[in-house]
């Protein structure tokens, strides 16, 4: 614990303890007059307190007051303060063409109306002021004194200046000096415009200084007559000038990277400039400084002394005010709930720190401890986020189920997060009970989003569930299926295999009838080469042969109808008839055809018929 005007203490202490040891050692007026056995006779007894018993209430009812005035407090730790600005030099036109009353009373008091306006709005930006006409001087420096800008703006006038005119480069050279710095600089100029059509040369320069010009048109397109203070209109050459506003004006402020705006009745017009400025300017860090946090106690000595002041000054009896003194020391000393409440403060700045930290089992910990000692719903909703962000969400739902709020957007907020930590253990039916809960009490967009999300998730839960089923019940349809599959396969491969013998002995027969074919060629042949070779022999050898070929024919006449029988196995009846026709058309030759290996394929794949 600290003091923050200790000085109290060493300039009020001294006095007050001088005083009391003075009203201790003072004797009674009368007792100077009698002795102390007569005044004991003369006075009458009486249970109120004596006059050395009030001056001690009063000598510690100064006490307290003294320290309570020191002001204890106990350092909480250190803040960094910055100070931070934009740095406006606002330039105010005082030529005099500002005024024209077009715009009520005058253009020159409309626009030190907008400045006033302009410093109410800004009270943390430091502001410069500069007039001009046809030259240009510095009437206040940044400052963050804003009352005393407001106080020199107030004088400005046209007489401020003797030279008539204006000039905006003059202006642009003055904010370049008054601000050395190599950083961007904002000017807000008030202005009618002038009389100028080309702003190139004053475009350079701002860009040549780093200078974002924002220009506020104070004048009416309609324009006005100029009304001099002494009641004469400005004329030339003997007609009377109407002054109009110049927008041209607008090319300064847009080619330099700031915003032109028309001035209007009402305030709005420099607001929104402000917020213009404000959105474009980067504010530039002037100051920083660390800064002691302490936690005030001086409420404690002084609500002692107030306490003891009506001691004093009552007309209690002794019994009643020690009673009255010693509750009081009971409150304050022996009370260990009180004591709690006043260093509370002390374990929930721990435990703050530890979650802006990222330490969030040691912030947990310590909200919990407190909650439960206290019963405090808002440590029980605390140590409930911590525990949510380390990711514990069933201690996170104990925390958050204990912390009953009164507060109606405590209790929403409360059950929206409830929501949250059952969504992430994993209960997604509790989460939407808990959102459902939360938006009956405040409608929340992000509530409603998350409770359509966990809707979803559980909708898709329950066709996952659906979809495990029927896969479930389909592996048992398909494994009692294979077992009835299996005694089919095996019937089939039984007679497969009968189909299978059934072909071998056809082959085995097709064999036999192209190796009676193949002897029946031989012969054939040798046929021929004996008819070659003998010629012209006689009549015995020609007789044997056409015996030999008799033989042969018939021979190739039972081939022939042992192939036919199988043909007319495989074919239909018109095919057969086909087939016995040739066979019978008396071409003897054409039975060897069949049996001569080209033939036979090609009559097997083109078919006679």
């Amino acid at each position: 614990m600290t003091f923050l005007h200790p000085e109290f203490l060493y300039y009020m202490m001294p006095p007050l303890f001088i005083l009391f040891a003075l009203l201790l050692t003072q004797k009674e007026q009368h007792a100077e007059f009698f002795s102390q056995e007569v005044m004991q006779k003369l006075r009458v007894s009486s249970n109120t307190l004596t006059q050395r018993a009030r001056n001690a209430l009063f000598f510690l009812m100064g006490f307290f007051m003294i320290i309570a005035l020191a002001q204890p407090a106990i350092k909480e730790g250190t803040a960094l303060v910055k100070a931070k600005s934009a740095d406006i030099m606002v330039a105010l036109d005082i030529s005099d063409s500002m005024l024209a009353p077009d715009i009520y009373p005058n253009r020159l008091e409309a626009a030190k109306l907008k400045v006033l306006t302009l410093l109410e709005e800004a009270p943390n930006e430091r502001i410069g002021i500069v007039a001009f006409a046809k030259n240009s001087y510095l009437v206040s420096p940044l400052s963050f004194d804003t009352a005393a800008v407001a106080f020199l703006l107030r004088k400005l006038d046209t007489s401020s200046i003797t030279e008539q005119g204006t000039d905006f480069l003059s202006v642009l050279d003055v904010v370049s000096k008054t601000q050395k710095n190599d950083g961007k600089k904002y000017l807000l100029i008030l202005s009618d415009g002038g009389d100028k059509d080309d702003f190139s040369k004053e475009i350079e320069a701002a860009k040549k200084h780093n200078i974002t010009v924002f220009v506020l048109g104070v004048a009416t397109q309609k324009g006005s007559p100029i009304k001099l203070q002494d009641g004469t209109l400005v004329k030339h050459k003997g007609k009377i000038i109407i002054s109009k506003l110049n927008e041209k004006i607008a090319d300064l402020a847009t080619k330099t990277g700031g915003v032109y705006i028309q001035s209007t009745t009402s305030s709005d017009d420099i607001k929104k400039m402000f917020q213009e400025i404000t959105g474009i300017s980067e504010e530039r860090e002037l100051k920083s400084e660390e800064i002691q946090k302490h936690k005030p106690l001086f409420y404690y000595p002084l609500g002692v002394a107030l306490f003891i002041l009506l001691l004093a000054t009552s007309s209690l009896g002794r019994i009643k005010t020690g009673a009255s003194i010693f509750i009081l020391s009971f409150v304050l000393f022996n009370a260990s709930h009180v004591e709690a409440g006043i260093f509370d403060f002390m374990e929930l700045k721990k435990a703050r720190e530890a979650y802006e930290s990222g330490s969030y089992g040691e912030s947990a910990k310590l909200y919990d401890e407190h909650a439960k000692s206290s019963q405090n719903s808002s440590s029980y909703y605390n140590a409930a986020n911590a525990y949510y962000k380390d990711k514990k969400y069933n201690e996170a739902i104990e925390a958050y189920k204990k912390a009953a709020f009164e507060e109606e957007n405590l209790k929403a907020k409360n059950l929206s997060n409830l929501g949250n930590a059952y969504a992430k253990s994993g209960d997604l039916q509790k989460a939407a009970e808990s959102y459902e809960e939360s938006l009956k009490i405040k409608d929340d967009k992000e509530t409603k989003d998350n409770l359509q999300e966990v809707k979803k998730l559980l909708e898709e839960q329950k066709e996952g569930d659906k979809e495990q089923e029927k896969q479930e019940q389909s592996d048992k349809e398909q494994d009692s299926k294979k077992d009835e599959n299996g005694d089919e396969d095996k019937s089939k491969k039984d007679k497969d295999g009968d189909k299978n013998q059934d072909s071998k002995e056809d082959e085995k027969k097709s064999d036999s009838k192209d190796e009676k074919s193949e002897d029946a060629k031989q012969k054939e042949s040798q046929n021929e080469e004996s008819k070659s070779d003998e010629g012209d022999d006689d009549n015995k050898t020609e007789q044997k042969s056409k015996k030999s070929d008799l033989e042969e024919l018939k021979k190739s006449d039972e081939n022939g109808s042992a192939q036919t029988s199988q043909i007319q196995n495989e074919m239909s009846d018109e095919e057969q008839m086909k087939w016995i026709e040739q066979l019978n058309s008396g071409n003897a030759t054409y039975l060897y055809k069949l049996n001569n290996e080209d033939t036979t394929r090609k009559n097997l794949d083109e078919k006679p018929w």
